[in-house]
């Protein structure tokens, strides 16, 4: 269990589990060799050179409320990749070992509506779906609820098992893309990944995080932006995301908690001098000693 201090803010993940195996799916592009060629990256792959991923959500402990991020896969719940299947892990158990309790939690969002980030919205109870923070106010982007109420799903009833029952619950609010949650907590739209995709912007006492979503899945995409996943729904629209929030994010100090990286999880986006030649197309302009700063990028932490 990892934490992160922003000002009066406390941040702490609560892991649902890891994996390598999604890594030849999701990005095709980052191979072993490519990945064991880039000596920051060794927290992030395995043994084998494999990305690594982390199911985990996050809890935003502000001076007057307190939020979970994003809700990981679920139990009990049908889905077409084997190993989510009819989970039986023990997400909550973690969760309240942390010290949070579900009953206490009075605001939960979701950066996006994809399968591993809105199960634990909901737990089966005597055959029915009830929301899992029975006291929260469940913030979705309008524009994601509206593209995900006629779109098809890929891993099962996600949207019937973990969404439409908090609507029916009245705990759903639909709010904009750039919502200010509190004082020190606001949404930031980066869509591509889904067109309604949000990252969350946590700001106390002068210091900054973010949490990204799945703009970025893994940290191989800081030093490679192009590389969009085959779970994006734009790929252009994506990369241009990953671009912009690259350019603004490395020109100050602001902690960037990745929703899928494996720990450390969290780290500071730098200009990477050593990556940028191998980044420039032939397209590129290039000036001075042959390569730009602001075109390669890495995680330091």
């Amino acid at each position: 269990m990892l934490k992160w201090q922003i000002g009066d803010v406390t941040i702490t993940q609560i892991v649902e589990l890891t994996t390598a195996s999604l890594g030849p799916h999701l990005l095709p592009q980052a191979t072993p060799e490519r990945m064991q060629a880039v000596p920051w990256l060794a927290p992030f792959i395995d043994a084998s050179g494999h990305i690594i991923l982390s199911m985990h959500a996050l809890v935003i402990e502000t001076p007057a409320r307190t939020l979970v991020v994003d809700t990981c896969i679920g139990n009990d719940k049908v889905r077409s990749y084997p190993r989510w299947n009819m989970m039986e892990g023990d997400f909550l158990q973690r969760f309240e070992a942390a010290g949070f309790v579900p009953e206490k939690i009075d605001t939960v969002l979701c950066t996006h509506m994809h399968v591993d980030h809105v199960g634990w919205n909901t737990r089966l109870v005597d055959g029915a779906w009830v929301p899992t923070f029975p006291n929260a106010d469940y913030l979705f982007a309008e524009e994601e609820w509206a593209y995900w109420r006629t779109e098809e799903q890929e891993y099962g009833p996600v949207i019937e098992d973990s969404v439409e029952p908090i609507f029916t619950a009245g705990l759903a609010k639909l709010v904009a893309s750039n919502h200010q949650v509190c004082a020190e907590v606001q949404l930031e739209p980066t869509p591509g990944h889904t067109p309604g995709h949000v990252s969350v912007h946590i700001t106390s006492k002068g210091q900054e995080a973010v949490i990204t979503g799945d703009m970025i899945h893994h940290p191989c995409q800081i030093a490679h932006p192009d590389w969009s996943s085959t779970a994006d729904e734009n790929q252009t629209n994506s990369a241009t995301t990953r671009d912009l929030f690259l350019a603004k994010y490395s020109k100050r100090q602001v902690l960037v908690i990745g929703t899928h990286f494996a720990s450390p999880t969290a780290g500071y986006i730098v200009a990477d001098h050593d990556g940028c030649k191998e980044n420039l197309s032939e397209n590129t302009s290039v000036e001075g000693s042959g390569y730009k700063a602001e075109l390669g990028y890495r995680l330091d932490y």
